[in-house]
């Protein structure tokens, strides 16, 4: 298992929005999440930034990247998700949600 940190910003004036649509987050969206090996995924949300965390349990993180990139329902999801984020300037080349670096963990 593999464990993710991600950060972005949500631009100001779209909290309510973003909570209301995570309030209620399309079942075809939730099952697409479960079969690509996510599992216990969480987003916080302070002082205009979004943090996610999730546990990876598949053997071919990339792959499964894609197949949910591919997915139309997931597209369009973040279609809506899109125009409400702002990636972090220092993100890696291709990341939306900048990865974060995981320094300490305990069972």
């Amino acid at each position: 298992m593999q464990r993710l940190g991600m950060m972005i910003r949500l631009k100001a004036g779209f909290e309510n929005e973003y909570k209301q649509y995570h309030a209620s987050v399309w079942p075809e969206v939730l099952s697409k999440i479960s079969e690509c090996n996510i599992r216990n995924y969480s987003i916080f949300f302070k002082d205009g930034v979004l943090f996610g965390y999730l546990e990876y349990h598949g053997t071919d993180i990339k792959n499964d990247w894609a197949k949910m990139a591919a997915d139309p329902k997931t597209q369009e999801w973040w279609a809506i998700m899109g125009p409400m984020q702002e990636p972090i300037p220092t993100r890696k080349k291709g990341e939306w949600w900048a990865e974060m670096e995981e320094v300490f963990h305990v069972d």
